[in-house]
This record gives C-alpha cells, structure tokens and sequence, in this order.
C-alpha cells in the first residue's frame, strides 16, 4: 500500500511539472513552436516520452492546462453568482464576467502564464473550439452568467449581443495578457492591483454592453 501509495504521489508530481512547464512555455513561445521533448526538458523529465505517456497528444495536454484553471474559475464565479442572486443591475454580472478571471489570477502569483497561455490557444482555431467546450463543460455557471446578462440588455438584437458577448471575452483576455505580461517582465502596470485592474474592465464593459446600436439597409451578400 506505502508503495502505490508513493508511486501515485509521484505520478501527480509529474502531471503537475508537466501542466506548469507546458503551460509557461505555450504562453511564452505559441503552441506550436514547443515539442513534447522541450516540454518534457523543462519539467526536469529525462523521459522524452513523459508528456505522451502522462496525456496523450499536445491537444490533450492543452486540455488539461485548460481544466484545471477552469475548475479553479468556476467555484469564484458560483459563489458570486449565488451573492448577486437575481439581480437586475449588468454591473453585478459583468463583474461576475471579469472577477473570477482576475482574482484566479491575482491567486496565482506573479508571474503567472494563464493568460497568455489562453491568448495563445484561442489563436488556434481548433485549440480555441477546445476551451471552449472545457469552459462550458467545466463551468455550467457560464449559462446562469450568460442568462443573467440577456435580462438586463433585453433589446439588443441577437447579432449583437452575440458580437458584444466576444467583445467582453477578448477585453477579459488581453486586458489580463497586459498586466500578466508587465509583472513578469517586471515593468509599469496601469493598475496597481488585479482587484483595480478589475474595476477598470468592468468599467468599460458595462459601458460595451450599454452602448448604443447603429441600424442601417443589409449588408449586400
């Protein structure tokens, strides 16, 4: 028992120098650029196999990467959701859009690779249909969230909300890629704080999702 015991702390072990090596070198140099091998070297692996044996294909391992900070994301946003409750004001959703981000964020440390990891992934088109489905999968708050914000915007036409909806995303994303980027390279950050840099994101969001929509003929197919 000692001894499977010991064998399946060292498995973990190595999942998680694995998860961290592939997730700050995916962040630092793209996907595509890093092979099992560097990957494998940088975890302190002498087994160039590591990474295919522990989780099978880079898709895999992005997987994984994915899961764990979404698991991670969606218990703050749960808690969240269940202190704003039914409430009518956007503002209240949207911070439960961009808090669990940055407050995961903030927890992690500095530096931290998260989000220029999922910067890099969602330039991917099929890396990006794999966050997605571990998002959603992972985090069923994302229908309460989205439900929540279609109540307090009920007059935007369908194609915008879904356009505003990816704008919000990508705001959430390099917003975090630029403070995530300025502490680790030990440079000026706008904010002082994740909390503020929060503030400020939510601040411009609300402002998104409140803006005024222009009509005009079809667009000419």
């Amino acid at each position: 028992m000692a001894d499977r015991t010991r064998r399946d702390e060292q498995v973990r072990a190595t999942r998680t120098a694995l998860l961290d090596a592939a997730e700050r070198l995916f962040a630092e140099h793209g996907v595509h650029a890093m092979s099992n091998r560097q990957i494998s070297e940088a975890a302190g692996q002498g087994n160039n196999t590591a990474v295919s044996y522990h989780f099978g294909t880079k898709a895999d391992l992005v997987r994984a990467i994915v899961r764990r900070h979404a698991e991670q994301i969606e218990r703050i946003r749960v808690r969240m959701l269940a202190d704003i409750g039914d409430s009518t004001e956007l503002r209240d959703w949207v911070d439960c859009s961009v808090r669990p981000v940055t407050g995961h964020l903030a927890a992690l440390g500095r530096p931290s690779w998260y989000a220029r990891f999922i910067a890099q992934v969602s330039a991917d088109p099929a890396l990006y249909a794999i966050t997605e489905e571990e998002f959603f999968g992972a985090s069923p708050s994302l229908w309460k969230l989205e439900e929540g914000l279609t109540r307090c915007v009920p007059v935007l036409p369908a194609g915008v909300h879904a356009d505003r909806a990816v704008m919000t995303r990508h705001l959430i994303v390099q917003m975090s890629v630029e403070r995530e980027r300025a502490l680790a390279d030990d440079t000026p950050t706008t904010r002082s704080t994740w909390h503020d840099t929060a503030d400020g994101l939510v601040d411009a969001i609300v402002a998104l999702w409140q803006a005024p929509v222009t009509t005009g003929p079809p667009l000419a197919k």
